[in-house]
C-alpha cells in the first residue's frame, strides 16, 4: 500500500496531532466553524494580547495537542476589531488587542456557547493528551519538530547524527516497555 507525504509517511499516525485519517474519513478538527471568534475573544478578555501571544495561549491550553495558525488567528483578530468587539493598539510595535465593552456583551449573550466550545475541546484533550501523556505528547511535539528543523539545516553527517540518536531514544524507550 502506498503511503502519501503526510506525517503518517514518516511514520507518525498516532498522538494527538493523529486526527487525520487515510481513505474516506474526514480530518477531525479541534474546532468547528465559527468556534474560533468566541474562543480568541474569551482569551483576550482574560487578558489583551498580541496574535502570537493568542496563538501560544490557546496551544498550551491544549497542552500541546493544537497550535492555531496565523491564517486562523489573524483574520478572526481582524473580524473581532471590525466588528467592534475588541480594540487594537501598538505596543512596541506590536498590535495588542483587548475586548471592548461590546465584546463583553457578546461574549455574555452567547455564554453557553463559549462554556460548550471550552468544555468539549477540554474533554476531547483529556481523551488524546489527558493524564500522565500530557508531559509525553508535549516532550514528542518537540522531539519531531526539532529533528525536522535541523534535518533541513544540517549536512549529511549531521543529519546521520541526528538518526543514530532517535535509534538509540527508540531502544531505550522500548526497554522501559518491556
Amino acid at each position: 500500500m502506498t503511503r502519501g507525504l503526510g506525517w503518517d509517511a514518516f511514520g507518525f499516525g498516532f498522538g494527538p496531532r493523529a486526527w487525520a485519517w487515510s481513505g474516506r474519513r474526514r480530518r477531525r478538527q479541534w474546532f468547528e466553524s465559527g468556534d474560533m471568534k468566541y474562543v480568541i475573544l474569551k482569551l483576550l478578555q482574560d487578558k489583551p494580547r498580541h496574535g502570537y501571544e493568542v496563538m501560544k495561549e490557546l496551544e498550551e491550553r491544549m497542552h500541546g495537542c493544537y497550535s492555531p495558525s496565523p491564517g486562523t488567528v489573524y483574520p478572526t483578530l481582524q473580524w473581532l476589531e471590525d466588528e467592534g468587539l475588541v480594540t487594537a493598539r501598538d505596543v512596541d510595535g506590536k498590535k495588542v488587542y483587548e475586548v471592548t465593552d461590546a465584546g463583553r456583551q457578546f461574549l455574555q449573550e452567547h455564554r453557553d456557547v463559549v462554556d460548550d466550545i471550552f468544555e468539549r475541546v477540554r474533554e476531547a484533550v483529556d481523551r488524546v493528551a489527558g493524564g500522565g501523556m500530557v508531559d509525553v505528547n508535549r516532550a514528542l511535539g518537540r522531539v519531531v519538530k526539532a529533528v525536522y528543523r535541523a534535518g533541513w539545516k544540517v549536512d549529511e553527517a549531521a543529519r546521520k547524527r541526528v538518526a543514530e540518536l532517535l535509534a538509540k531514544a527508540a531502544e531505550e524507550i522500548e526497554g522501559l516497555a518491556n
